[in-house]
């Protein structure tokens, strides 16, 4: 109900102040829809908890196979113990992600000849809201070394380090592990970096035993300087672009790439009522059209925000508990949740971002989400000089936003008009042709 009463009070002072001047408001509205990570076939989520060099990694699996032919070969800048990982929880990287999604509000004219008394203050916009493991094989002569080998749930663990990248995809392949050829060329920078790597497979007997139909997320603690996420490996196994979903949470501010450019998502346009319908297809294609545009070696950002709040709330703020279970671990007891997500999407292939993703953390507290914009005329009686203006003000809007949509997504405006058109149609009141006094 609070949510309610900010929203209409948001759209009462929207009118009152700035008429019908599209693209004036700030934040609020009704939310309607999301663009979550179900909208892509391939998209990746990866959770960040970082505070100054500690961090807490969550690497959320979209594996589609039989569990049996599942391998992971994470790159880590330090060696990992087996107290260092946990079992995550898959419903909080689900929540972050509807928390996080990009959205698509709505707002809806008032009658354009209500009026105010002057002595009458409206109410202000509100701001911003802000199974146990088995004794390890003798060491290879293929330069591979086993620091740690340990089960976590589900999971079979090695921790390796390697002289060589051909010796490495080589006893990798020789202990089971399905490794793509051709790895050992992804493999070798890491290697010259001193880096370990972090090796999972499935154990079955446990899998089966948990009860659960897919894999969890794994976490990993570390503390390192080098603030990254090794993508390249993953570039192996697939011939197509790939999505990438980073959430970050810091106590300070922003995230960043800093080694390509973190662009905004396109955002605060106002878009064609038959969008609502299509909001999917309208999310993709506009990524798309962006992703193009910006010669498909950015970053883009989608969300900023204090995790305290949300404006207008695709879903509701993680609680103190669930954001523990994302990994956050600065929260002291009565100082409040004083976490900042960013949301941070990565498109890439192989040769568009042949190298990893470097991050570094900010102060910037300056809140963004991507946002799209529906606004409803108003179709009740209007008699008064005002309601002729509105109306022709309407069809110069309707242009507008035909405009604003094929610039967004590349799709035809000839193609928009028409729907737009037919929904204009449909919108007419069924009693509107016979009540004509």
């Amino acid at each position: 109900m609070n949510r309610l009463r900010i929203s209409l009070s948001c759209i009462l002072s929207l009118i009152i102040f700035i008429g019908y001047t599209p693209n004036a408001w700030g934040f609020c509205g009704f939310y309607v829809a999301k663009a979550d990570t179900k909208l892509y076939n391939q998209a990746s989520q990866v959770v960040i908890a970082r505070d100054s060099d500690r961090t807490i990694l969550t690497m959320a699996n979209d594996y589609q196979g039989d569990v049996k032919d599942f391998a992971i070969v994470v790159p880590v800048p330090v060696a990992i113990e087996k107290e260092q990982v946990r079992i995550g929880d898959p419903k909080i990287v689900e929540r972050l992600d509807a928390f996080s999604a990009p959205r698509l509000v709505e707002y809806f004219d008032d009658n354009p000849c209500q009026v105010y008394p002057a002595s009458e203050t409206p109410p202000p916009l509100p701001a911003p809201a802000g199974g146990a493991p088995q004794s390890p094989p003798a060491r290879s002569t293929l330069g591979v070394t086993i620091e740690a080998q340990f089960n976590v749930g589900e999971y079979e663990i090695l921790i390796l380090s390697a002289k060589e990248s051909s010796g490495l995809e080589t006893w990798l392949k020789q202990n089971g592990y399905r490794i793509p050829s051709g790895a050992s060329q992804l493999l070798q920078p890491y290697i010259r970096q001193k880096m370990k790597f972090f090796v999972a497979k499935v154990n079955l007997k446990e899998f089966n035993k948990s009860g659960y139909e897919s894999l969890r997320p794994l976490m990993i603690a570390y503390e390192s300087p080098k603030f990254m996420l090794p993508i390249r490996l993953g570039m192996v196994n697939s011939k197509t672009e790939q999505d990438l979903i980073v959430y970050v949470l810091s106590p300070k501010g922003q995230a960043e790439v800093t080694n390509y450019r973190t662009v905004k998502v396109p955002s605060d346009s106002e878009i064609p009522l038959f969008v609502k319908n299509e909001f999917s297809d309208f999310y993709k294609a506009m990524f798309q059209n962006a992703y193009t545009k910006e010669s498909k070696k950015v970053a883009f950002l989608e969300y900023a925000w204090d995790m305290g709040s949300c404006d207008p709330c695709s879903a509701e703020p993680l609680t103190v508990e669930e954001l523990k279970k994302a990994g956050v671990f600065w929260l002291k007891p009565n100082e409040g949740t004083n976490v900042f997500i960013s949301r941070i999407h990565v498109r890439y292939t192989r040769d568009k971002f042949p190298e990893d993703l470097m991050f570094q953390e900010t102060a910037n507290r300056k809140q963004f989400q991507g946002r799209y914009v529906l606004r409803h005329p108003y179709t009740g009686e209007m008699k008064c000089p005002a309601a002729a203006e509105y109306k022709r003000s309407l069809k110069q809007r309707s242009e507008e936003q035909a405009q604003t949509l094929s610039q967004l997504t590349g799709w035809r405006v000839e193609d928009i008009r028409q729907k737009m058109k037919l929904v204009s149609d449909r919108s007419e009141p069924f009693w509107r042709s016979i009540w004509t006094d």
